[in-house]
């Protein structure tokens, strides 16, 4: 399990975020903190943290002079800033202390459980341990972003796009649409319509597999994969 702790200023907003953590397998809530002091606290005290949800505007100091003290501790733990704070400098501060993602308030449940998702993939992409070829460091780079679709078309919907897309990418090779159809609970020709915006967009490659006659049959694999 990936143990969170959730740090927020309004323990009503912090009661909610800690309850949607608890709704992502693999993650659970250490434990939360209202304040800079009161977070610190928790991080010496808890066990284990893996991972701060951190707000940024707390009533004793900024979310982000918490994560520079836990470094200065040498405390570890991986930050996700889940904030107000919209001011591109804040953004970039956040960035340069090491947070590895930055969600905006306010946000649906549907939003922290891609970051968390995302995160996951990360954290078991790394518990593999050992030396990466580049693939594999394009892989572990891209983790976080993964869950971050472009621009979805018209009549496209962000939900469908993140069924397919994470039914590529955790398959252990490529897919036809009909297995894809299979694994998300969508028809056959919504999945090939998913399978061929990610495709167009860079991130799914097509393959043949050819049978002993007719039409070869079209396959996708996720492109880091490639």
């Amino acid at each position: 399990m990936i143990e969170v702790l959730v740090v927020d200023d309004d323990t009503r907003v912090a009661r909610v975020n800690a309850a949607y953590v608890e709704k992502v397998p693999g993650f659970h809530v250490a434990g939360e903190a209202h304040s800079a002091a009161e977070a610190l606290r928790r991080v010496e005290e808890l066990p284990r943290v893996d991972l701060v949800l951190m707000d940024h505007y707390l009533p004793d100091e900024t979310g982000l002079s918490v994560v520079q003290e836990m470094r200065r501790r040498g405390h570890q733990a991986d930050v996700i800033m889940v904030t107000a704070a919209r001011d591109v400098s804040t953004v970039q501060a956040a960035m340069r202390h090491g947070a590895l993602q930055y969600l905006v308030k306010p946000f649906a449940f549907a939003g922290l459980r891609a970051k968390l998702e995302a995160y996951g993939e990360l954290r078991r992409t790394l518990d593999g341990g050992g030396e990466a070829e580049q693939a594999e460091v394009d892989r572990i780079f891209g983790a976080l972003s993964a869950s971050s679709e472009p621009d979805l078309p018209k009549g496209h919907s962000p939900t469908t796009a993140e069924l397919v897309r994470r039914a590529l990418m955790n398959a252990e090779g490529p897919l036809s649409a009909q297995e894809i159809a299979e694994r998300t609970g969508v028809s056959r020709q919504t999945a090939q319509r998913y399978l061929k915006l990610l495709e167009r967009t860079g991130r799914a490659r097509l393959t043949l597999k050819y049978g002993d006659a007719g039409r070869p049959e079209h396959r996708y694999v996720w492109a880091t994969r490639a």
